[in-house]
Formats: structure tokens, sequence, C-alpha cells
């Protein structure tokens, strides 16, 4: 029988997760160019045509889809027959899989993982560990399945257990509803039922994998009631009229994948995890014949796309003249293309500011009259300015808002997704204006940033601030200075009754 080496699982890792940086599966670049040609409102529109020419440009530059490349998530089956010449354990060889894929030198990945949840948070430098799980099957072979989860969608990952007579579709539906536009839809809802708490997550996750074809299943109709609620669930969630980056549209969710398991008569366990519009995974087989092989896609999957159109009647803003003036002219709804500069700033950058302000410190920026930029980039490589760098979720900068604007004299935020309750009040009391870049089009806003330096807190590596210069990068007008959010009116106007049989 043929031996199945370690250092070919480890290369076959890593080459995996090199290639599902920059390479969307084909399944998934021809349901969201359906959803494109599909969608009516020109704002949801526009932000996944920005989605394609981003992937496009990925497979062809081969760099990262999205700024957050993830946490490695590696599913072994493991064939109980395969003969292998392992010394370590699976996560120690995982792990170095990982490590190789992250840290080549041609296209680096974001090392995103931190080794202490609770503590101070040190990042691992190298994106391990990897979340590994491990199925013992029949058989001689070991089948993997290898995807990287943004924090994004993955923040948005729900559990429930209802009562053994309770809606599946209803409580998903209701769910769906409440995560505002955070895990960048248009992607795809993966949904566990039955087993415990922890198998239905374990499904939930599993069934993100399974290829797209909610499309073929429409055409055919159902064979099953897992077809069915499937049908259900897709039909009343883009109904809510999300939409793309939570705009207002047609399309929310691409497919809905379930997966089941027997339960005990007492529950009804319902695990729910979103994929974002960066999905990202590769499946392959090690039988002892040598590291797995990957094939592109074709580039004549992507459609032609010309941007430029769509952003002909965007207004331009000059970063570096902001005054309260043209601030309060700044629309709901309403494109920008950004030029002159602009910081950088995340979550951990935010603390620390707060905390320099509580103890009577000046901040190593100026803020005033200035905005800035949620976002946390990959490394550059060549001649880069800067890597990959899309916009991270803004709620989570939420807590710090009112103090940043009222100490600083900040005026424009730029992220992704929505803004909470308490961002809403403190942006309209100091008559500030919210902006979001579409998350999913990482490499595509980089095009616009023209230079990029640290300018403080250099020890928090990615999360460190940084000053940019950019030049007509494209933006949308989310929240007015009197707090008005299109995440708000957005969804509601596009909202509808479902069409269900």
């Amino acid at each position: 029988m043929t031996l199945i080496r370690e250092d070919d699982l480890i290369a076959s890792i890593a080459e995996a997760l090199q290639y599902i940086s920059y390479f969307h599966p084909s399944d998934f670049i021809g349901a969201m160019s359906a959803a494109w040609e599909r969608e009516e409102n020109p704002g949801a529109k526009q932000a996944m045509a920005q989605i394609l020419v981003n992937s496009r440009m990925c497979a062809i530059g081969r760099r990262p889809i999205c700024q957050d490349t993830g946490a490695a998530n590696i599913h072994i089956k493991y064939g109980v027959e395969a003969k292998t010449d392992f010394k370590r354990s699976l996560q120690e060889i995982c792990d170095e899989g990982t490590r190789q894929g992250y840290l080549r030198d041609t296209n680096p990945l974001r090392a995103s993982v931190v080794v202490d949840p609770f503590g101070q948070r040190k990042n691992s430098g190298d994106n391990t560990p990897c979340m590994l799980t491990v199925e013992m099957v029949a058989g001689d072979k070991i089948d993997v399945e290898v995807a990287a989860k943004g924090g994004g969608s993955e923040n948005k990952s729900k559990f429930t257990t209802l009562n053994p007579s309770g809606s599946v579709a209803d409580w998903v539906v209701e769910t769906v509803e409440t995560l505002g536009a955070g895990w960048c839809p248009p992607g795809i809802l993966g949904i566990g039922v039955g087993g415990n708490a922890d198998k239905a997550m374990a499904l939930a996750k599993a069934a993100l994998s399974e290829p797209i074809d909610l499309h073929d299943l429409i055409r055919r109709g159902p064979s099953n009631k897992t077809e069915e609620l499937r049908l259900e669930i897709a039909e009343r969630v883009n109904a809510l009229g999300i939409g793309a980056q939570g705009l207002g549209g047609v399309t929310t969710v691409l497919d809905v994948k379930i997966r089941s398991f027997p339960t005990h008569a007492a529950s009804l366990p319902v695990g729910l995890i979103p994929n974002c519009a960066a999905t990202r995974h590769a499946h392959f087989t090690l039988d002892g014949s040598g590291p797995a092989e990957f094939t592109p896609p074709d580039i004549s999957l992507w459609p032609e796309i010309l941007l430029d159109a769509a952003s002909a009647h965007a207004r331009r803003i000059d970063l570096d003249t902001l005054d309260d003036d043209v601030i309060a002219t700044l629309e709901p709804g309403q494109t920008l293309l950004l030029s002159g500069t602009l910081y950088t700033g995340r979550d951990a950058a935010h603390k620390r500011m707060i905390d320099m302000l509580d103890k009577g410190e000046s901040l190593p920026v100026d803020l005033k009259g200035r905005a800035i930029y949620y976002v946390g980039p990959v490394d550059a490589v060549g001649d880069e300015a800067i890597g990959p760098a899309g916009p991270t979720t803004s709620t989570r900068m939420d807590k710090f808002t009112d103090r940043i604007l009222s100490d600083t004299g900040l005026k424009v935020m730029i992220g992704k997704a929505e803004r909470g309750p308490v961002a809403l009040e403190a942006i309209a009391k100091h008559k500030a204006a919210y902006l979001i870049a579409v998350g999913g089009a990482a490499y595509l806003v980089s095009k616009a940033i023209k230079a990029a330096k640290p300018v403080a807190f250099e020890d928090l590596g990615m999360e460190a601030i940084y000053e940019l210069r950019v030049e007509d990068m494209p933006v949308t007008v989310a929240v007015d200075t009197k707090g008005n959010s299109i995440h708000k009116t957005g969804p509601a106007a596009w909202k509808r009754v479902p069409e269900l049989s």
C-alpha cells in the first residue's frame, strides 16, 4: 500500500491556503455574476460589481480577495486503513502547513490569530494554530477540506435549541434579520440541524463547503424536506431586502446549505454560520501519489464589468480640505471618490487612544478635521504601496465613537456595515459622517492607496495606525450628519412579501 507522506500533507495545505486566498470557487463566481445581473438596486449592484472586479483582479494578480485572510479551518477525513509516515500530531502537521501557507514571500497572508483570547491577545504571527477537526472514516485515503474564515462572518454565528415542534425556517429568518451587514452579504448560510450544540455548529460549518446550486434547485424543484427548507429560507431571507453590503436589494443570500443529524427526542438544536462574499475553500485527497494539485478557474468565468461607467456620477471629495459645510452635504446612498490623507485605526488602536486620552496624554496623530479608515491591511509585496486593504466591521468601534469624535475633532469614519444606536447618536451629536467601502473588494480598494506609512502603535502589527494617501477611493455614504442610515432606509425600501407556494 502506498505511503502518504507528512510533507505532502503540509505542502498541500500550504498550497490550498494560497490558492483560496486569491481564487473564488467557480460556483461562487457564477452565482455572484447571476445575482449582479438580476440586481435592481443601483447601490447594491455597484457593490457586487466591485466584488466581482476585485475577484478577477485577485485571480490575475494572485493577491488576497480580502484583507482578512481568515483563520485556517481544516477538516480531515482520515481513512482508518491509510498508511502514513507521520511522526507528529495532526495538529502540529496542519499548523506547519498553515504556517507555510501564510508566510509565503510572494503572497504573504495576514496573520489574524491571537494566542491568548483572555489577556493581551498577542498575535501568533503565522496564523497558527489552525482550527482542526478530524473524522475517522473507512478507506485508505486522507480527504482534506481547507477553508479560510474571516472574522466578520464568523462573528455572526448563532446557535439555539428549539422545541421539537419549532420552526427552523422562522428562527433562521428572524435571526438573519438581526445580523446586520457585518457578514458581508451576499453570501451563503450554513445551517446545522440536530445532534447537540457542538454537532449542530460543526454541521453548519461543513455545509458551507458544499457547491452552490440554489438556482438549479429552483429550476428542478425540491425532492425532499431539506430541499424544501432550503428554498423557503432562501426566498424569505432574500425578501428581507437586506441586499449586498446591507444597502437594500433583491439578493442577500446566494444559497442556503443544510446538514442534519439525529438528535434527542426533547431537542431541536440549530446552528447558523454565514459565509461572506469572500467565500474561500478547497478540497483535496491524498492517496500516496504526492501532494495535491489545484487547477485555477478559467478567467472567462468572470463577467466584463466597467466600474468607470458605474462611478461616472460619483462625487469627488478632498480629504485634506474637509469642513463642516462639505460634510453636511453628504447624503446616505451617495457614491464618493476620496482623495487625500486618510488615517487607519481598528479596535486595538482605538482602545489605546482612549487610554491615552484618559491619562491626559496627547495622541500621536492629529485627527482634527480628518478621516479614519477601519482597516487592518495585508503586507505589501513588490512595488505595492499597501497590500489588500478592505474595511473591517465598524460596530466594534461603536463604543469608542463618541469619545473619539468629541476629543479629537475627527469628522469622517470609513468601515463596513451598519453602525449601532450609540454610534448613530454620536455621529449626529458631533455632525460627523460615516462612509462604507465594499467588504470583499480589498485588492480593488488597495489600488486607490498610493502611499502608506506607519505613524503610531507599530507594535500592534496590522492594527497600527497608518497614514495613507488615496486617490479616487470608492465609498458610499452610509450615515449623514443627522444620523440617518442607509442600512435602515435601504433594506426597508426593498423588503417584500416572500413568494412562497
